[in-house]
């Protein structure tokens, strides 16, 4: 049996091929018995008006294991950003999730403990798209999800990446502040 996962996080960006595309998730995984089982069963428990948290989903009646809660950094507004949100990018990262355990990035043996919170970015800009690509817009929130999940359960960035590059990486928006830009 692999050992006691009790709390990882993690977070990516992948571009997609419109800026509108992009996806940039945060994930908590961890045991369910432990501080990320407590937080998902308060997250599906505690409902808010344009932040409902919902199971990440193949389909209706299909939900995937280990059980992924998506929780929404944009407030849901509108009809078509909802079903763009709880369609395209819903089953993505349900496939993304089965992606990881298929790679073996989550153990198998651990998808009935585990339980993985998954803060999703999907840009509002979405619904004005004249005719979004739903096969880009999926295949980039997928990319991102087993990339979050690969970087949370193989603790990345690494401390010692981190201090080796601290002085290299230039933060986008601060960069653009710095500029004048913003």
């Amino acid at each position: 049996m692999s050992d006691r996962i009790v709390l990882r996080t993690g977070e990516a960006l992948v571009e997609g091929p419109e800026d509108y595309m992009a996806a940039e998730p945060e994930v908590v995984i961890g045991e369910l018995d432990g501080p990320v089982g407590n937080a998902l069963a308060s997250l599906i428990g505690e409902q808010v008006k344009g932040h409902t948290k919902v199971f990440a989903i193949l389909n209706s009646d299909v939900q995937v294991r280990p059980a992924t809660v998506m929780v929404s950094k944009v407030t849901v507004k509108g009809g078509k950003y909802t079903n763009i949100l709880m369609g395209t990018v819903q089953a993505a990262i349900a496939n993304g999730v089965l992606d990881a355990v298929r790679e073996g990035v989550i153990p198998k043996d651990k998808v009935n403990d585990l339980g993985i919170i998954y803060s999703v970015w999907l840009d509002p800009a979405v619904t004005k798209a004249d005719k979004l690509d739903h096969k880009a817009l999926f295949d980039v929130h997928r990319e991102a999800t087993l990339k979050v999940i690969r970087k949370a359960m193989n603790h990345e960035p690494t401390i010692d990446w981190l201090l080796e590059n601290q002085d290299k990486v230039e933060h986008y928006y601060h960069k653009l502040g710095l500029d004048g830009e913003i």
